[in-house]
C-alpha cells in the first residue's frame, strides 16, 4: 500500500514511520510519501526517518519519498493522512494571543482559537479533498488536521464516508480509565465502552467488564482517580455528580477561569513554546545525521510533558501512565489496516452520526433510500460529525449506537455543533456574518461585542481571512 502524508514535515511523522517499521503494523505500507510546502521541514523529518531506519533491521520500514507537488503526492495513493497547519506555529500563537488579550481562553482547538484555526484549515483541506477525488478517488482520507471534527464535517460533502477524523484524546482517556479501574481492555476492542461527544468535547459514561459497569466504582474512588490525568483534572465531587469521566479538553469548559489564569500567568503560550523549540530544533535535525532520531525523541518527550500545563499544579509532571493510551498514529494505523481488509477494528473516531452504515450516510442518500437514518448519539443530527466508538471494516467506519446524553451534556454538544456548522458555512461560502455568529455563539465567548473584537483581531493577524470574505478560498 502507498500512504501519503499531507503535512509530511510535521513533528509527529516519525511516530507513524516507527509504528510502520516494527510491531503489528510492520509491512502494512510499502511506500510512504511525504508532502509538504516547507522543504526545510521535509528535509529535517527525512533525516529523522533515515536515522530511525538505522536502528532497525535492514528494510524493516517502508521506503520514503518526499515531494513538494500535491498532484505527485496523491497519484497512486491508497491512503492519505492529513495533518496540516496553515500559518505554522506563528499562526497558532496568534490564535492563542488574540483571545488571551481579550481575557478569553487562548487554545488552538477550543473556543475562539479553534474557530480561527478552522477558518484557515478548511479551505486548503477542501482543496486537498477535491484533488483526491480527481487523482485517487478510491483512497481514504484519515484527517488529523485540527479542529478535527469541524474539518472532517467540512470534507464530507466532497469525500462522503471516505473521510474519517482521527484524534487520540478519547481513546487515551478510555485506556487510562480502564487501567485505573482494573478493567482488561485488549487492543482492538471497545466492547462495554460507552463514549459520546464531539471532537475535544466528550464523556466516558460506561466501562463494562464481565457485564458489570466499573465506572461508578472508579468515580467513587479518589485514590484511583488521582492515578491518571483526567481523574486529577477535575474535582472528585464534580466527577461523582457528573457520573462520567470528561475528555481532558472539557477542563476548558468546566474550569475556564482556572485555565485562562494559568495561560495568562505563563511566560509563554503553548504555541510560543513550541515555536521556540522548533525554530532551534528543525535545523539541528537536518544536520544531525545518525543522531537525528535521538534528538527528535528528546524533543518529543519534552513537548508531551508540557501538554495541558495550565491544568496541572506547579511542579507536577506527566508520567508514563499519563502518556499511555495508544497515540494518534496507532489509532490511525489501526483504522487504515481495517479499511484495507486487515480485520475489523473498534476505535473512537470522528464520523457521521448515523447507524445506517458507513456506505450510506444520511446526506448521500437518494430518493429511493430506506427509512431515515437513526443517530448514533440521540439528540444530535444524523448528518453531523460526532466522536464515538466505531466498527471499522473495508466499508468504512460505522458508529456504534450510544445512550442519550444527559440534558446538560446534550445542550453543550448542540451549542458547539451549531458553532461548528457556522464555521464550516463561513469557510465554504465566504460569509463573514457566519464567522461572526460562530464566535458570538460559542459558550466560551458568548458575547456579540467580544465576537466582533475577536474577528477583527484574527483578520488583522491573518490577511487570508479578508480574501476568504471576498470569495477566494
Amino acid at each position: 500500500m502507498r500512504l501519503t502524508i499531507a503535512g509530511g514535515g510535521g513533528f509527529r511523522v516519525p511516530l507513524v514511520y516507527r509504528a510502520l517499521s516494527a510491531g503489528p503494523f510492520a509491512g502494512l505500507v510499502r511506500e510512504l510519501v511525504l508532502y509538504d510546502v516547507d522543504p526545510a521541514r521535509l528535509a529535517a523529518i527525512e533525516a529523522v526517518l533515515a536515522s530511525l531506519a538505522r536502528h532497525g533491521p535492514p528494510g524493516s520500514g517502508p521506503s520514503v519519498r518526499a515531494v513538494s507537488s500535491l498532484p505527485e503526492a496523491l497519484d497512486g495513493a491508497d491512503m492519505v493522512f492529513a495533518a496540516i497547519r496553515p500559518g505554522g506555529t506563528a499562526g497558532r500563537t496568534a490564535d492563542e494571543r488574540v483571545a488571551l488579550d481579550l481575557g478569553l481562553l487562548g487554545q488552538e482547538t477550543t473556543g475562539a482559537g479553534g474557530i480561527s484555526y478552522a477558518l484557515r484549515s478548511i479551505p486548503p483541506m477542501l482543496h486537498l479533498a477535491e484533488e483526491m477525488r480527481r487523482r485517487c478517488p478510491e483512497a481514504w482520507l484519515l484527517n488529523f488536521t485540527n479542529p478535527a471534527g469541524m474539518v472532517t464535517e467540512a470534507l464530507v460533502p466532497v469525500l462522503g464516508h471516505r473521510v474519517i477524523g482521527i484524534c487520540d484524546s478519547a481513546s487515551g482517556l478510555v485506556h487510562r480509565a480502564a487501567r485505573a479501574a482494573g478493567v482488561a481492555l485488549p487492543e482492538g476492542t471497545l466492547d462495554g465502552v460507552g463514549y459520546y461527544g464531539l471532537n475535544h468535547l466528550g464523556w466516558l459514561y460506561r466501562l463494562e467488564a464481565g457485564g458489570r459497569d466499573a465506572l461508578p466504582e472508579l468515580l467513587a474512588n479518589p485514590a484511583a482517580l488521582a492515578g491518571f490525568e483526567e481523574g486529577r483534572l477535575f474535582p472528585p465531587e464534580m466527577l461523582a455528580g457528573l457520573g462520567c469521566l470528561p475528555n481532558e479538553y472539557l477542563f476548558y469548559y468546566y474550569c475556564t477561569a482556572r485555565a485562562v489564569a494559568g495561560m495568562r500567568g505563563a511566560d509563554l503560550t503553548r504555541g510560543e513554546s513550541i515555536a521556540r523549540q522548533q525554530a532551534d530544533l528543525y535545523p539541528r535535525l537536518a544536520a544531525a545525521g545518525p543522531n537525528a532520531f535521538a534528538l527528535w525523541d528528546a524533543a518529543r518527550r519534552s513537548r508531551e510533558e508540557g501538554y495541558l500545563a495550565e491544568a496541572r499544579a506547579s511542579g507536577e509532571h506527566r508520567d508514563e501512565t499519563d502518556l499511555a493510551g495508544g497515540g494518534y498514529e496507532r489509532v490511525a494505523l489501526a483504522a487504515m489496516r481495517a479499511l484495507s481488509g486487515g480485520g475489523t477494528a473498534s476505535l473512537i473516531l470522528n464520523t457521521l452520526n448515523t447507524v445506517r452504515g458507513a456506505t450510506g450516510p444520511a446526506r448521500d442518500a437518494g430518493a429511493g433510500s430506506a427509512a431515515p437514518a437513526v443517530p448514533a448519539v440521540p439528540g444530535l443530527p444524523a448528518d453531523a460529525v460526532v466522536e464515538v466508538p466505531c466498527r471499522v471494516t473495508p466499508d468504512g467506519a460505522a458508529p456504534v449506537p450510544q445512550d442519550r446524553p444527559g440534558p446538560a451534556q446534550l445542550e453543550l454538544m448542540r451549542r458547539v455543533k451549531d458553532v461548528e456548522r457556522l464555521v464550516v458555512e463561513a469557510a465554504t461560502t465566504g460569509r463573514r456574518e457566519a464567522a461572526l455568529a460562530a464566535f458570538a455563539r460559542h459558550p466560551l465567548v458568548d458575547s456579540a461585542d467580544l465576537a466582533g473584537k475577536l474577528l477583527a483581531g484574527y483578520e488583522s493577524a491573518f490577511p487570508e481571512l479578508g480574501r476568504l470574505w471576498q470569495g477566494g478560498r
